[in-house]
């Protein structure tokens, strides 16, 4: 559009204002989008008339066009939903949190569900963070002058904001001129023209307006009139990058006055429950620069670290390098037609039947150990498989653990029918515990340390019959089970703290008040941590959405066909799909609109007449599957038309019962001789292939050791025993063998494997040993930097790089290139020394400190976009994008020692310091909250557990300490047991790490690993290295089935958890050059976060390795076999244990 054009516009706007069309002003000012009316909106925002203020937005902005619109949107919304529950009108809240708020789930999940969970308050003033909310005209004061600032600072908004300086009625003018021109052109012109139309030309001729006479404006100003184009895309100033996680930001720090700071310095930060604070105003101490944002939500990423879109939205370089936080946003759910995956992508390879006695009613993968599959049977079994060796690690029948705490009715039950079936099976989240759910009253939880180690956890009585269905949620970050029965209740139980909570689904309130609820939960665990909704369905076709109160289901559907329905989500949470069968046989497969409780997208290819219900599930965010007519059928999740079917080598029921594994590379098929076919794509194939028996396998053994039968160090009185080595002896064993003490857990429900079988595994098993570089896979990471010794060492927890932090302050990132589908990191492609464009380094502040003198540290964000820093000096915040230094604080003394972030509010760091103390801080305020005094060194270790709600630090003292994080009161603390006679240094480093299952703990010390079970800080166990070779550092595997542990002498020991055996031995000759003269060891060691086999090495020479074992051989070394069930006897002496451990 021309200017002439535009400017027409204003004219037409200031001539429709000076004729009082007031509605018809504001109607074009909208649809031009060129005058942004600041006096009318703030009018609409104090009327609240909320539904006029986004139509006029509409014709500026939209949602996702930047992170000013998204939060100018997000103030808007979030405002009407407090006024809601402020009027009690839930019902219209509940309206405008699924309508209205839900769109922000896919950029912020955590903040939804805190959302959400207002609805749960009586008064959502209750909650700390809204508590000084006041009446409603004072709260949209407040946020008025805060969409002020946005839309100010909003580059959309450039230019829009100010009317043009115009003279009265210049339209008119304008139009005066003209015709006075026409009348002079006129031949014979008359005086007081009579002017009675401005549709033609004037003319004092015989026509109304005479002749049409030449205009002398040759440029037409009358036209089109379209929106004005966008600014550059985004995508011009740097490639898309992959969604990282979603955003995980706290309730803390969002309520607070308007800050008086003009409007350029406005946030466009984190969205949040209450006005947030301006960016300039809340720092107190000095920081440096300080025009950045230091409160900020450290899991968001900077405007260079943008998500990926279906297509560019518009900003300007400008806007591209402002210092604010910019909250990432994406349009959940386009990606699905991009994706890279086909049809050759799903498991439809028959690899494996494993033999279950009895029908199979439901399976489920554990969520992190991606070969263990958990099976339930009709006949009340519980089976634990490992698909690697095919071994079934654990067995247990239906049994009530404790007979006389159940209730007459359940007693009189079991009397008259010892027998129950599964009805489903369930991992939790982390697979650290799994539920069970049975057709008679009962649900037992067990928990799951690794190996066969499954221990009772919990029995419940839940419901008066059948327990239909269970799944675990985290509600107020508290871990829980729900279930549901046919008693028509679902019920919410806190594991921790074992307190009910009965919720209050009355279905005599509801169209099926008879009927029996058949499969109400069945959804994924992350249903709760996105959307905090539980859906229930029942076998009459009804699906309601409840929330966690007692108010009644909020959104109430019929299933297609009112059938009897099962539900999931795609694993990114942003697609809902429901499959069920009606009494007549008919089977409905469908996608959800969920903001309109209507069916989006039918799928066809089911059978008409489905014997029993139907069970489906999905997989990759891409396909759908679904057992029907004795086969298992695929769909890809945009084609309503059936892409695939298999029979899997036959054998299968009519509806058989399906499960993918969490990378959807494995899928578990039940079959009609009560087996599980296990089917596999390639990577599955692969992946099976490379995983041996953790059982050793005595026969192998013994057939190997008379190819190849090393001889073996004879350790004190220890016999030699005949074995199999990966490769000659270069280096002694000795140092490497440890010994266990303190061992006070007593392995419930396993029996001991006592037989001729397990004596002779125990005689001829030893630790594999690796002293060559072709026994293994090893690489050097490329590096042209200084080289200086390796500090600190970490993976970022996409798998894809590796960040180290050097004695000199530098930090280097190395990227592996996505080149494939997997994209992670590998020993077995060199990755890229990765710099931006700029050039810059990521350097601490050092202050006047030696570098090689302080005690460097750091953290990463969840998301990955920041690092958390400091070398002695200040502490530094780095964005991950542009090495750009965020903001830096806290300078020394004393010096940070030790950052870590807390697990549920990023904004509240746990910062372990030199002069022993820890200090709470809340980043957002810029406050110190509190400082923890119990240690008498240097704090060296920190590690929370959003479990137990507990800190665990440890010192150079030697000390643990366990701090709890409510009230940061310290519950316990303990010394390490350190043995007479082992030299240790005075100042020496204690880590600490948590298991996975968040409860047990790894404590690390240069003369020994110990484990420890918190909060009462009970020692497990503890391994202590022979000939005294000082351990540099250690670390549990992703999975925490081993843990990797780097000595003095350079070698790599590889340890079996929780038995604390070792497993295998790494030399240094296997991933270093012969060099006599320099002495090289690993001072750091990394685990990658979900390759359990891989780990990193950073090296006093500066030199980074990354190790894996070959790929034939899949892991390091085979597992020790179980002795007496326990793994080993606790022993109790030093030297006992040592001579103990050393025959093994």
């Amino acid at each position: 559009m021309s200017s002439l054009s535009r400017e027409l516009v204003f004219l037409i706007l200031q001539f429709l204002d000076e004729e009082k069309f007031k509605e018809t002003v504001h109607k074009l000012e909208q649809e031009s989008g060129f005058y942004f009316n600041m006096r009318y909106f703030e009018e609409m925002v104090t009327n609240g008339e909320w539904e006029e203020v986004e139509k006029y937005l509409s014709g500026f902005t939209k949602v996702d066009d930047n992170r000013y619109s998204m939060k100018i949107f997000f103030e808007i919304r979030k405002q009407k939903y407090l006024e809601a529950l402020d009027k009690r009108d839930r019902a219209k809240a509940v309206e405008i949190l699924v309508k209205d708020l839900k769109v922000f789930a896919a950029f912020n999940e955590e903040l939804f569900k805190e959302i959400t969970q207002l609805l749960t308050l009586e008064n959502f003033r209750e909650n700390e963070q809204l508590s000084k909310y006041g009446d409603t005209k004072s709260a949209r004061n407040i946020m008025l002058g805060e969409l002020k600032k946005l839309i100010e600072a909003n580059p959309l908004f450039r230019d829009k904001l100010q009317f043009p300086t115009l003279k009265n009625s210049r339209l008119r003018t304008l139009i005066n001129q003209s015709l006075n021109w026409q009348h002079q052109l006129c031949k014979n012109p008359r005086p007081n023209p009579d002017i009675k139309t401005l549709f033609v030309d004037h003319s004092c001729g015989g026509q109304p307006n005479g002749a049409r006479a030449p205009s002398p404006v040759t440029n037409p100003l009358m036209g089109a009139v379209p929106k004005p184009g966008g600014f550059p895309p985004l995508g011009a100033h740097g490639p898309f990058q992959p969604a990282p996680p979603s955003l995980q930001t706290s309730l803390a720090g969002w309520m607070s006055n308007p800050s008086p700071v003009p409007h350029p310095s406005a946030s466009a930060g984190p969205i949040g429950l209450a006005a947030p604070n301006n960016t300039a105003a809340i720092l107190k101490r000095p920081r440096t620069p300080p025009t950045n944002n230091l409160a900020l939500d450290y899991q968001t990423a900077d405007s260079e670290h943008v998500l990926k879109r279906t297509r560019p939205f518009g900003m300007s370089e400008e806007v591209n390098n402002l210092p604010v936080n910019i909250l990432p946003v994406a349009y959940a759910g386009h990606s699905h037609g991009q994706s890279s995956y086909s049809s050759d992508d799903l498991p439809k390879n028959f690899v494996m039947a494993l033999n279950q006695g009895s029908a199979v009613k439901s399976m489920d993968f554990h969520p992190l150990q991606q070969i263990l599959l958990l099976v339930g049977t009709n006949m009340g079994d519980i089976v634990v498989w490992e698909l690697g060796s095919r071994e079934r690690i654990a067995l247990k029948n239906f049994k009530v653990w404790d007979l006389g705490a159940c209730s007459m009715g359940l007693q009189a039950s079991l009397a008259n029918d010892y027998t129950a079936s599964v009805n489903r099976v369930m991992w939790s989240p982390d697979g650290s515990l799994f539920g069970i759910a049975y057709s008679k009253h009962i649900v037992h939880i067990y928990s799951y340390h690794g190996g066969d180690d499954i221990k009772n956890h919990l029995e419940i009585e839940a419901h008066v019959g059948s327990v239909n269905d269970l799944a675990f949620s985290y509600p107020n970050k508290q871990l829980c089970v729900v279930t549901c029965g046919e008693d028509r209740v679902i019920k919410l139980l806190a594991i921790s703290s074992l307190l009910l909570k009965v919720m209050k689904l009355l279905y005599i309130l509801c169209a099926h008040i008879t009927k029996k609820i058949s499969r109400p939960l069945d959804f994924l665990s992350f249903l709760f941590l996105f959307f905090q909704f539980i859906f229930s369905t029942a076998t009459d076709g009804k699906i309601k959405a409840w929330l966690y109160d007692t108010m009644g289901s909020r959104v109430d559907y019929d299933a297609p066909g009112h059938s009897s329905t099962t539900m999931a989500y795609s694993a990114d949470g942003t697609r809902l799909f429901s499959c069920g069968t009606n009494k007549e046989g008919e089977s409905h497969l469908v996608e959800w609109n969920e903001s309109e409780g209507a069916v989006k997208r039918r799928y066809t290819g089911l059978g008409k007449r489905s014997v029993g219900v139907v069970q489906f599930d999905t997989t990759k965010n891409r396909f759908l599957a679904a057992g029907d007519e004795f086969m298992v059928k695929f769909w890809d999740m945009d084609n309503v038309s059936l892409l695939t079917s298999i029979d899997a080598d036959g054998g299968l029921p009519a509806s058989p019962c399906i499960r993918f594994n969490k990378e959807g590379i494995l899928m578990a098929v039940s079959t009609s001789d009560n087996s599980v076919k296990v089917l596999a794509n390639s990577d599955g194939i692969r992946l099976l292939k490379t995983v041996e028996n953790r059982t050793f396998d005595a026969s192998r053994a013994a057939s190997a050791a008379v190819v190849k039968a090393p001889s073996i160090p004879n350790f004190a009185a220890a016999n030699p025993n005949p074995g199999t080595s990966m490769g000659n002896p270069a280096a002694p064993l000795p140092s490497m063998v440890g010994m266990q003490i303190n061992d006070s857990r007593a392995l419930a429900d396993v029996k001991p494997r006592i037989n001729e079988e397990s004596m002779e595994k125990s005689r001829i098993w030893k630790a594999a040993e690796i002293n060559e570089q072709s026994q293994c896979r090893s690489l050097r990471l490329p590096d042209n930097l200084t080289a200086m010794r390796v500090a600190r060492l970490m993976y970022t927890n996409s798998g894809l790089a590796i960040l180290a932090l050097a004695s000199n302050a530098v930090h280097k990132l190395w990227k592996w290139q996505r080149n494939d589908r997997t994209g992670k990191a590998t020993a077995s492609v060199a990755p890229q020394l990765w710099q931006p464009s700029s050039g810059i380094l990521m350097t601490n502040d050092i202050s006047d400190t030696n570098p090689e003198e302080a005690v460097p540290c750091f953290a990463l964000s969840k998301n990955d976009s920041y690092v958390m820093s400091a070398s002695g000096g200040k502490i530094s915040l780095f964005n991950m994008m542009t090495f750009k230094t965020m903001t830096t604080f806290m300078p020394p003394p004393p010096a940070a020692s030790f950052l870590a972030f807390h697990p549920q509010d990023n904004n509240i760091i746990a910062i372990g310091m030199e002069d022993s103390s820890i200090q709470i801080y809340n980043v957002r305020v810029d406050e110190v909250k509190t400082k923890l005094k119990g240690h008498q060194k240097r704090i060296t270790g920190l590690a929370f557990s959003n479990t137990l709600n507990v800190l665990i630090s440890s010192g150079a003292d030697s000390q643990l300490c366990v701090w709890n994080t409510d009230g940061w009161d310290r519950q316990a603390s303990k010394f390490l047991q350190i043995p007479p006679g082992r030299p240790t240094s005075p100042v020496s480093d204690t880590r600490v790490q948590f298991h996975v299952d968040q409860t047990h703990l790894l404590a690390v010390h240069e003369s020994q690993i110990a484990l420890y079970e918190a909060p009462k800080l009970d020692c497990l166990k503890q391994w202590f290295p022979r000939d005294a070779n000082p351990i540099t550092h250690a670390t549990y595997s992703c999975d925490s089935q081993s843990i990797y542990v780097s000595f003095e002498d350079g070698s790599v020991g590889v340890l079996t958890a929780p038995a604390l055996r070792l497993r295998c031995r790494i030399s240094s000759a296997a991933y270093l050059p012969p060099n006599p003269s320099l002495r090289v060891y690993p001072l750091v060691i990394a685990a990658h976060p979900t390759e359990a086999n891989q780990f990193a090495l950073g090296l006093t020479d500066g030199a980074v390795h990354v190790l894996e074992p070959l790929e034939s051989e899949g892991k390091w070394g085979t597992a020790p076999p179980a002795e007496n069930g326990a793994g080993g006897a606790p022993s109790t002496s030093g030297a006992a244990g040592s001579e103990q451990q050393a025959q093994r």
